[in-house]
């Protein structure tokens, strides 16, 4: 495909994604702006989103609202406004607009929204919510046009509005962080229905209620709009639901999606790097995750301590008066994560002490990082005015899709686990966690066996990969902490979308050679084995043929994700489905 006939493609792509749901500034996936939405949210009873919003709500006084919180230019002074005006929806794609929307023609990577009014008006929307650029491209129209300079501010607040404040009647636990927050979510929500209060999560794993996922369409967003988040939390309220957990992602808290909402508490797991190929530079990354922090939308705060830029932003909070706790293994932390104790199987005890108490759980995750996790979550429901105690021996029983996922195979195999790692410090955490090599001594005998060199322990292989036309930053730094946490790195491809493959391959490579070629004389990493493992079903057969019964494989970047995304297409593709496929194909075989 030449270079002309892949713009053209990825144009038309993109057209028709901007008609259908990406008339808005950006996505949570790494795909940044204009990345395609997720459809409205569909429920055990389907129903279109409209027949989520509880009632009407008058334009006049939308206008009057967000003249009081929010810079505004008003009604173009080009179209007569009628104040009586009633909005029954809210719409974000002219394509999903149901007579009665208002449309939020906002601008989108490829396009404007405001392109796309006339269909907009054409499928019954009566009114229209945009910027000033958008604006001036729309023209002259029969309906209203309402003008904000911060026009994502201001859907977030009307979304909330015609929802009926659904969050106010629910106990809101948020979660943000480079890594961790899917975990800390579904431990949160263990925690809260073992306490009695009906619990849904919202996230990277999608819409989870009342124990199995709900249908929200093929998505990457980790965070919805806010017209289907404020609608999608009223049908929850109406379903008996009582509490969420919800992950609010970088892109979501930079579009301003959660504005509307107060959460009883919010947590940070980590800060590192991702998504910089949407927000330019690590300070504006940083920035857009604090803002869930603002004192308008945080009640309590609860922070990794142990991390340093995370323990930065905790200081200024309480510099600034801000309720906040932190959680850590040191002396400072409010929540001290006093001793770890590993378990047979990977899990393990752990005590905590300070401000949720004296408090010891099994945890049935493996891994340093998931401990972190699981008292951060003990936090956020104390901060919330819960108290976790009757709820902590819930902590044992969570399994987290994709999260450091076991997958059994018949025959004298080797341990095998899926997981989500696609930044440099999940690289590392997770790999530490399997090693034993970080303080949880997460890998239960393989910990006391030792590592590497230690032939009854046997190695720790790595399949991992980075995905294209994404954070090319973090290719070599995620090559590096493989080499440094691993025994093998296979290298393999993790949706290269538009990009060569093998040029992906290459920086990973380069990363992991990198961090071989600056390892200590004689240690581990000085010594690991690095391998072009190719296309991603090929490296994972190799890992398991290479792999011997002692051994453990991790394959990492997919986790729960189920396609193979390459020039424009997307294949099915289970990380876990393919683990046990290929180890049919080998015939259960010990290792070459």
């Amino acid at each position: 495909m030449t270079a002309d006939d892949r713009a053209a493609a990825d144009k038309t792509a993109a057209d028709k994604a901007d008609r259908a749901a990406t008339e808005r500034a950006g996505g949570d996936s790494p795909a940044g702006p204009g990345a395609a939405a997720g459809p409205a949210w569909s429920w055990p009873d389907p129903q279109p989103l409209a027949d989520l919003w509880p009632g009407a709500v008058g334009l006049g006084d939308w206008c009057q609202t967000m003249s009081r919180r929010h810079p505004a230019r008003g009604p173009a002074d080009r179209t007569a406004f009628d104040a009586t005006l009633l909005v029954t929806g809210l719409s974000l794609s002219s394509d999903q607009v149901v007579p009665g929307d208002l449309y939020a023609a906002l601008p989108g990577r490829h396009t404007h929204g405001a392109r796309h009014v006339r269909a907009a008006l054409a499928a019954g929307a009566v009114a229209v919510l945009t910027d000033p650029a958008g604006a001036a491209l729309i023209g002259s129209v029969s309906v209203p046009v309402v003008v904000a300079d911060q026009p994502r501010a201001v859907l977030a607040e009307w979304a909330a509005r015609l929802a009926g404040r659904p969050a106010e009647r629910l106990t809101m636990i948020g979660v943000t962080g480079t890594n961790g927050k899917t975990t800390t979510v579904a431990l949160t929500a263990a925690l809260l229905s073992g306490l009695g209060l009906p619990t849904a999560t919202i996230g990277t794993l999608g819409v989870r209620w009342r124990g199995r996922p709900l249908a929200v369409g093929s998505t990457t967003i980790t965070t919805p709009e806010a017209p289907q988040l404020q609608a999608g939390l009223a049908r929850l309220l109406q379903d008996g639901c009582r509490a969420v957990a919800l992950e609010a992602s970088s892109h979501a808290l930079d579009l301003r999606r959660v504005d509307a909402i107060r959460f009883a508490a919010v947590g940070l797991t980590n800060l590192g790097s991702d998504h910089l190929d949407y927000h330019l530079d690590q300070e504006r990354y940083w920035a857009a995750k604090a803002r869930l922090f603002e004192p308008e939308r945080a009640g309590w705060a609860v922070i990794n301590g142990d991390d340093p830029a995370a323990a930065a932003l905790a200081d200024g909070l309480k510099a600034r008066g801000q309720p906040c706790w932190t959680v850590g293994r040191g002396a400072e932390a409010d929540l001290r994560i006093a001793a770890v104790q590993a378990l047979p199987g990977g899990g393990s005890r752990v005590r905590l002490q300070g401000v949720a108490g004296a408090q010891q759980f099994d945890l049935g995750l493996p891994g340093g990082h998931n401990v972190t996790d699981a008292a951060l979550a003990v936090g956020l429901v104390r901060a919330a005015g819960l108290d976790p105690a009757p709820a902590l021996d819930r902590l044992a029983a969570v399994t987290v899709p994709g999260r450091l996922q076991p997958v059994a195979l018949p025959g004298e195999a080797p341990r095998v686990y899926v997981d989500f790692a696609h930044t440099p410090q999940a690289v590392a955490a997770v790999l530490a966690g399997l090693s034993g090599t970080d303080d949880a001594a997460g890998a239960g005998d393989r910990a006391s066996a030792g590592r590497g060199g230690d032939s009854a322990a046997g190695r720790l292989i790595v399949v991992l990969g980075a995905g294209g036309d994404r954070d090319a930053a973090k290719r070599q730094p995620m090559g590096r902490a493989a080499a440094a946490g691993a025994d093998v790195v296979i290298v393999t491809d993790d949706n290269p979308r538009w990009e060569d493959p093998a040029a992906i391959r290459r920086a990973v490579l380069d990363g992991a050679a990198q961090g071989r070629a600056e390892a200590r004389p004689g240690s581990r990493s000085a010594q690991v084995e690095i391998i072009d493992g190719g296309e991603r079903r090929h490296a994972i057969r190799a890992a398991l043929a290479y792999a011997g019964p002692r051994d453990v494989v991790a394959v990492l970047g997919k986790g729960h994700e189920t396609t193979q995304e390459l020039a424009g297409r997307r294949a099915a593709f289970d990380d876990a489905a393919v683990i046990a496929q290929e180890w049919a194909r080998l015939g259960g075989a010990a290792a070459l």
